[in-house]
């Protein structure tokens, strides 16, 4: 199985549509999201469409359960508290609707899906490698792969030793064919690695690599449209600088 795996998409169409013509590029099997499709940008009908109907498996987001009411908005920063509101007024009723149904986590082809993590499918963090210990210990499945934070990375643990992690440039590429694996393919829609590109991950279950990729996308088009929506200028600012 080749599946193509993305992750906090925030309602960047832009980058969301670039992705998936390389996706389609790369002879992938299935899609796999792993949640966030809305928040901070502005285009979460098309963003929820595109997933829909592109996306086999899709889990939500913290971001997703705060416009489908069942995270308040309290929990969240203000930009991202604003850019909810926003999207509730915005946000089509077929497209919520489906956003209700999904779930945080999911187990497909035996790999470990988690919008935070195995511990914490909705908020949790992973970002150094003693959470990722905890998250192995929990883990049901020798492969996981993770969201939220934006950043791509791997966490790798043998039976005998401790977890050790890296972030993932573009083309970095592991071989997980034993051992634990925690994988992060950073975000489609807004990257805070330093890197301005989409990212995403192509996973081949049967050849045991998975391989981090890189998208170039439209992002002065992607801000654009976020501050002719009238949402925080800080949200359109950020995307340039990968932060």
């Amino acid at each position: 199985m080749r599946a193509a795996v993305i992750s906090d998409i925030h309602a960047n169409r832009q980058a969301l549509e670039a992705v998936l013509e390389s996706i389609d590029a790369s002879s992938v099997d299935e899609i796999w999201c792993l949640g966030d499709i809305v928040g901070y940008g502005a285009d979460p009908n098309d963003c929820v469409n595109l997933v829909r109907d592109s996306a086999s498996v899709c889990l939500v987001g913290n971001h997703d359960l705060a416009v489908t009411g069942e995270l308040q908005l309290d929990d969240f920063s203000r930009g991202a508290a604003l850019a909810a509101r926003w999207t509730l007024d915005v946000i089509g009723d077929s497209q919520l609707e489906w956003l209700s149904t999904l779930s945080s986590k999911a187990v497909v082809e035996e790999v470990g899906l988690f919008h935070g993590s195995p511990r914490d499918p909705v908020w949790e963090y992973v970002n150094h490698t003693l959470l990722a210990d905890l998250c192995f210990d929990s883990m049901r499945t020798r492969i996981g792969l993770i969201g939220h934070s934006h950043v791509a990375l791997a966490f790798h643990r043998t039976e005998t030793e401790l977890a050790t992690g890296d972030a993932r440039r573009d083309n970095d590429s592991v071989d997980c064919s034993s051992d634990s694996w925690l994988m992060n393919p950073g975000s489609v829609g807004q990257p805070r690695d330093g890197d301005p590109r989409a990212a995403w991950l192509l996973l081949d279950t049967d050849g045991g690599t998975a391989r981090w990729q890189r998208t170039e996308y439209d992002i002065a088009g992607a801000a654009s449209a976020i501050r002719a929506a009238r949402l925080p200028d800080s949200l359109a600012d950020r995307l340039q600088y990968g932060q």
